[in-house]
């Protein structure tokens, strides 16, 4: 699979978890999520999607850059990168379609400690190539991206 067609796919996967995510997530914004108390500093209804939308994207580019690492590190990183990204979608399902959220709760804390551990093994597999989501967001080196794997050419 050339890394054109790696890249698609890992879009394609983590938007079909994103998708699978939002079946339980979208009725539920504008009907119960309203009802519940919430903090202040919780952010508006609208800004969900297109932040959902960048985070799984940003996702999609990590998992891209493991496919196309050959390190030692790689295939634990990407078996824990595969279960961060499901209990993404069972975190939507349990808080927004279920209403459980105490068990959301308790889900969301296994779910952190999962995506700490997907930062760690992914530094370990590309520490010279990892970057966080302030220089991901950063246009330059999202260009730079696309042409260092010559994305933008294929």
């Amino acid at each position: 699979m050339n890394k054109f067609t790696k890249f698609i796919s890992a879009v394609g996967i983590c938007f079909v978890a994103a998708g699978v995510g939002s079946i339980a997530t979208f009725s539920q914004i504008p009907t119960w999520y309203t009802t519940i108390v919430k903090p202040t500093w919780n952010p508006p209804n609208w800004l969900f999607g297109p932040v959902w939308t960048l985070l799984y994207l940003l996702m999609a580019i990590s998992l891209f850059l493991l496919w196309t690492n050959k390190n030692k590190f790689k295939t634990s990183a990407v078996n824990i990168f595969y279960i961060q990204l499901v209990l993404n979608v069972a975190w939507s399902w349990i808080f927004f379609g279920w209403h459980r959220l105490d068990i959301a709760l308790i889900e969301i804390v296994v779910l952190w400690v999962a995506i700490i551990k997907t930062i760690i093994y992914s530094y370990k597999v590309n520490k010279n190539r990892w970057f966080g989501f302030d220089t991901i967001c950063d246009m330059g080196q999202f260009r730079r991206f696309f042409k260092l794997y010559h994305l933008d050419a294929q």
